[in-house]
């Protein structure tokens, strides 16, 4: 008998806003919107035919960032320049932003001098076939979104099963020897960002159930310093990515708020150490009183946070999926925002201050 490994993931999130001085109004979705991505689990399984979906056949090279996958950091230099920021990513890439304008944002992962994986969600970069703003059913016609998508790497199989959810939401395609997961937004039903991935990259980072033959690849252990790297440059990444979408339904941006960012560190911190998954902290308190203790004065408040989700990408893809997250991502009312991640727990504290 030979082992089939299956790996189940999962991700939670929850939403709130507060007013000064006033009771919670909480907007915690269901159950139902809060599976995602990657909580795991393994089961032996006998042996068992496996029938795979075949991919969309009709395309098999891309323009744009999807073109840039197993290129050099040389050649992407030669093109784009230096790049605005370099942070650290727990998948033994960096991440090489370029974020002069919200209209061009694009981010690459860089391997050993390698581009590895590529995040989109700049309206105005080319990605050639894929345009961000598309209908959701006018890219499912011109694609296969399948429920199997399978993987072959060394001596290893690899097959991710997406639900009906994630074709939904994130669909995953392979063109060539590229995958590509679009994050689609389920209330617009257009496309919000694209990812691009190489094979080792994707099986590294789990995004959907899957079931495998041979060794399953896990990116290398972070020491404490690289964590706290890689903690400060999701959150860089998490403010960028909430003002590109701001902009893009017509708000205003929030401005960076360094001691609201400490103390949604600091729960973010608590939730992952005291393994729990709430706006209370059983030592903390709630928002208010967390707020307070920071020495935050605000006229409102709400708080956005997420738990096991594969990155800062992911986290905030959720939440513009899930709808009191979404309100407290695009509330006109706030002005500043603080963002925390401590390994894989996410927080965001907007608030809306007392100067205007």
């Amino acid at each position: 008998m030979r082992n089939i490994l299956t790996i189940i993931v999962i991700a939670i999130c929850a939403a709130l806003i507060i007013p000064f001085q006033s009771t919670f109004i909480d907007f915690e979705p269901k159950d139902e919107d809060l599976v995602a991505q990657e909580l795991r689990s393994e089961n032996e399984l006998e042996e068992e035919t496996i029938s795979i979906l075949p991919v969309h056949k009709d395309i098999q090279v891309m323009e744009g960032v999807g073109s840039w996958i197993s290129k050099t950091d040389t050649e992407l230099i030669s093109s784009f320049g230096e790049p605005d920021r370099i942070d650290l990513s727990p998948y033994d890439y960096e991440w090489w932003v370029y974020n002069n304008s919200l209209e061009n944002y694009v981010q690459f992962g860089v391997s050993e001098g390698v581009i590895v994986t590529a995040y989109v969600i700049g309206e105005e970069v080319q990605n050639d076939p894929f345009v961000i703003g598309t209908n959701y059913e006018e890219v499912k016609q011109k694609f296969a979104f399948e429920s199997a998508i399978n993987v072959d790497y060394d001596s290893g199989s690899y097959r991710f099963q997406l639900k009906d959810e994630n074709l939904i939401t994130r669909p995953l395609l392979k063109i060539g020897d590229v995958f590509v997961q679009l994050y689609f937004d389920s209330f617009e039903q257009t496309l919000s960002s694209i990812r691009f991935l190489d094979k080792e990259t994707l099986i590294k980072q789990r995004p959907y159930e899957l079931v495998y033959r041979g060794t399953l690849i896990d990116p290398e252990s972070k020491t404490e310093e690289e964590w706290q790297l890689i903690e400060q440059g999701t959150a860089l990444q998490i403010i960028d990515f909430t003002n590109i979408l701001r902009e893009r339904f017509q708000l205003s941006p929030v401005e960076w708020h360094e001691e609201t960012a400490k103390v949604a560190y600091l729960h973010s911190k608590d939730m992952n150490n005291n393994d729990y998954f709430s706006h209370s902290s059983p030592t903390e308190g709630t928002l208010s009183e967390r707020l307070t203790k920071g020495n935050v004065s605000f006229l409102l408040a709400g708080e956005n946070i997420a738990a096991k989700y594969v990155d800062g990408v992911a986290a905030v893809e959720g939440w513009l999926n899930s709808e009191g997250h979404r309100n407290t991502l695009l509330n006109e009312n706030f002005t500043h925002l603080g963002v925390g991640v401590y390994e894989k727990y996410y927080t965001q504290n907007f608030i809306q201050t007392w100067k205007q």
